[in-house]
């Protein structure tokens, strides 16, 4: 699991605790202060410890190579010649990320990304990279071909601003004295009005409505303290490639997203010191330097070895800097309160923490203090001497890569002055990293202990399906995790009354809001300040004054039952979950009962095969054994045959999925008829396994041209989402949107008109009113309507 370290790191500390004398480990199970963990851990850690983490951190390499870059220069010029320019120039980013500053290499692969990038289209990016070829000493041999490809850019470029004035003049007569900004605005973070936030022993810090709170309303808009980009597989499926190559060529979304502001690039400016960090521009580029890079580069491979969490850990310590964590560190030294700041569904075992800081600085992204003072659950963890040994093993690496920064502040406050036992008692080192750093290392520990419970993985939706589909199919990925101080405040629900979305890049702020025409000269201002991560917490439904919001950790009440929801919140968040949901009784039945839109009872979704009846599990759970609900038939039939049946139904989809992506329609859609048919004798209409069916169905037909029964299919899908998820869901609006599409696609006018209003209707409640698929929809109603 990439969120921890690599399994040879977890069972080198499991050796290490294993070889610890009882007395010792009795000892260190029985310290309750993160200072004393880190300081234990620390007097353990031995040069050992560091040797292995080296060993295993040569398995993750980072370096720069003139080998390896010429390499991916090669496939960057078959991708290239097979005119695919997207993985032609992901190819050469990966090269020019390889190669070393100033090398033939660099500027040979600016150049090639350069022409893949015009060919894409992007002029601009594409004479960026001819200067960056130039400054690394193009062949002066081949000069004239940068020039040529400089002159067609710049023509092109030309053309394109008068048509763009050519609209601004057009817009401009229509509504004179205010102009429309770009996709980014100046930015709001923060709580909405209609909110406040709460405390309770029983719940914590939370969010709670004091006044009508309306469906699609903004509750809240909060950015993270720090993220980290998620190595990742994903397929890349690029405009500008022949279709039916039958190749399949994947890159992690660290080759595709800015390492800051998870942007998605093709043309990502590297780090000059590592070949894994890029950013969408030099801006992020400098600004991650300054913020963590230049502390994590020479670190680079223990890093990933390490795992994402400990990598976020310390890039939130880095940030904060021994400043902020020595203000952080004040109030605990003053008076050891009790307080319920930021995690929820708090163990009195383990409530200990500082008094309430001033709430002016609690709630936004860039307080530290608010970080610092979410829970850790320390005394909970199963796996703390794994991080804490961690936690020392990567202070001591990152105690060695250099002297102090200038911008950190050597003074202690009187507090840390006065606590000289809390210092480690170690010698040798530089005298600044043992007599004060050791805080940072403490930081380190803290953070990574929070994470487990405060952490939140940042979302968005990838394409699945070809890139010339003409229906778009797609699925959520998990792109990176962060720590987000507000979005910290909701407690969990598993049927949340709000919904999510991220937001990256400079797309931070989709709304696109009206400024004043006097205020475009300030456009660039704006999107620098709103270049980043984001996340907007909308009402899902109208919240009344006096209910809690909340929102959901991952499992759902659309998605799993209530005994596994549970569980699976218990041993993350360290709470049995008693939200409306889990309070309804649901009558588990082993995996066969499908869970429904409001989290209350649901039949199971299956048939009986003799008399079509539902199939509901016996209540006597010894007999396993699933009963016709009709008095008249009675039918059984045994649990392991009904699950047999599913997996044969399971594999047959999947089969079928895998024959569209290797572009055999026909094939796939003879299996699904055929696999509908024998579902139609065990699955009633709404089971969600029937949705997924008739939406693979929908998706071959259109394929083939055939919108009608396309359609036809994806309105059957669209009956079992209602069901599973609700007839309010994100989930249903954008299979809706799919059928708007295949409607409009066989000009099906009246069809596709009927079906606009609901999906508006729903991506304005989840998504906000400027989020790009209403653009779209928009789009596609005004051709509808002439």
């Amino acid at each position: 699991m990439m969120d921890l370290p690599c399994v040879r790191w977890q069972d080198h500390v499991t050796r290490k605790w294993t070889g610890l004398d009882p007395e010792l480990q009795e000892q260190c199970t029985s310290l309750r202060e993160i200072d004393d963990v880190f300081k234990c851990a620390l007097r353990l850690t031995t040069q050992d410890d560091v040797d292995f983490v080296q060993s295993i951190s040569a398995e993750y390499s980072v370096q720069k190579d003139s080998e390896e870059a010429a390499k991916f220069r090669e496939r960057g010029n078959s991708s290239f010649k097979a005119r695919n320019y997207t993985e032609a120039a992901l190819h050469y980013s990966q090269g020019i990320c390889f190669a070393p500053q100033s090398s033939e290499q660099l500027s040979l692969c600016y150049a090639n990304r350069s022409a893949a990038l015009y060919h894409l289209q992007d002029y601009q990016e594409c004479l960026d990279d001819i200067d960056r070829a130039l400054k690394n000493g193009y062949p002066s041999h081949l000069l004239h071909k940068l020039q040529d490809r400089r002159t067609l850019c710049l023509k092109r470029l030309f053309v394109k601003a008068k048509e763009d004035d050519h609209s601004l003049t057009s817009k401009n007569h229509e509504g004179p004295g205010r102009v429309k900004a770009p996709s980014v605005g100046p930015l709001t973070f923060g709580i909405c009005p209609q909110a406040v936030v709460g405390s309770s022993v029983e719940k914590g810090r939370h969010l709670v409505a004091v006044e009508r709170i309306v469906a699609g309303q903004e509750i809240l808009t909060d950015r993270p303290y720090s993220c980290v980009l998620i190595p990742g597989m994903e397929e890349v499926k690029g405009k500008g490639g022949r279709q039916g190559t039958g190749r399949e060529v994947l890159f992690g979304t660290e080759c595709r997203r800015c390492h800051r502001c998870l942007a998605e690039t093709l043309s990502p400016v590297p780090c000059e010191g590592c070949s894994y960090s890029r950013y969408c521009s030099t801006g992020c580029q400098q600004e991650a330097w300054e913020d963590h890079h230049r502390w994590e580069c020479p670190l680079g491979a223990d890093l990933m070895a390490m795992g994402v969490m400990s990598q976020l850990a310390l890039r939130v310590t880095l940030k904060a800097g021994l400043k902020n964590v020595q203000m952080a560190r004040e109030p605990i030294r003053s008076e050891q309160k009790k307080s319920v700041l930021g995690c929820v569904h708090h163990d009195s075992s383990d409530s200990k923490q500082s008094d309430q800081p001033d709430s002016s600085i609690l709630y936004c992204g860039d307080s530290y203090l608010s970080v610092f003072h979410l829970l850790h659950h320390m005394n909970q963890h199963s796996l703390c001497f794994l991080y804490a040994v961690t936690a020392a093993t990567l202070y001591l690496k990152l105690s060695r890569t250099g002297p102090l920064p200038a911008s950190w502040s050597h003074s202690k406050p009187s507090a840390a002055r006065s606590q000289s036992q809390h210092e480690p008692d170690e010698e040798g080192g530089d005298a600044d990293w043992n007599s004060e750093l050791w805080l940072l290392g403490s930081a380190f520990l803290r953070h990574i202990l929070q994470l487990r419970c405060n952490a939140q993985a940042i979302i968005t939706l990838q394409d699945t399906g070809a890139a010339n589909s003409p229906v778009q199919s797609n699925r959520e990925i998990r792109i990176a995790t962060a720590i987000f101080p507000t979005l910290s405040l909701l407690n969990h629900s598993c049927c949340p009354n709000t919904s999510l979305m991220f937001s990256t890049g400079t797309s931070a702020d989709p709304c696109g809001s009206d400024v004043p025409a006097d205020a475009s000269e300030n456009v660039a201002e704006y999107k620098h300040e709103a270049r980043g991560v984001t996340v907007t917490v909308r009402a899902a439904k109208v919240i009344t004054p006096g209910q809690e919001i909340l929102h959901c950790y991952g499992p759902h009440s659309s998605r799993m039952g209530t005994q596994e929801r549970q569980r699976l919140l218990h041993d993350q968040y360290y709470f049995l979950c008693q939200c409306e949901a889990c309070s309804v009784q649901q009558v588990e039945d082993g995996g066969q009962q499908w869970p429904g839109a409001g989290g209350g009872p649901q039949e199971s979704g299956l048939l009986c095969c003799k008399c079509k009846g539902p199939l509901k599990r016996s209540g006597d759970k010894r007999e396993n054994v699933f009963l016709c609900s009709r008095s008249s038939c009675g039918h059984g039939l045994p649990s392991s045959e009904v699950s047999h049946r599913l997996q044969e139904i399971r594999v047959d989809l999947e089969k079928a999925v895998e024959l569209m992506e290797r572009e055999r329609p026909g094939e796939a859609l003879k299996l699904l008829k055929r696999t509908q048919c024998e579902s139609e004798g065990i699955l009633a209409e709404k089971h969600p396994l029937q949705g997924e069916l008739a939406d693979a169905t929908a998706r071959a037909y259109a394929t083939t041209g055939d919108w009608k029964n396309a359609a036809s299919h994806l309105e059957r899908s669209a009956v079992a989402i209602g069901s599973q998820y609700g007839e309010d869901s994100i989930e249903l609006g954008r299979q809706l949107l799919k059928l708007a599409q295949l409607h409009f696609n066989g000009g099906a006018r009246a069809s596709a008109l009927s079906v606009i209003p609901k999906v508006r209707r729903l991506l304005c409640l989840h998504c906000g009113p400027h989020c790009h698929e209403l653009q779209e929809l928009k789009a596609m109603e005004d051709c509808l309507r002439g």
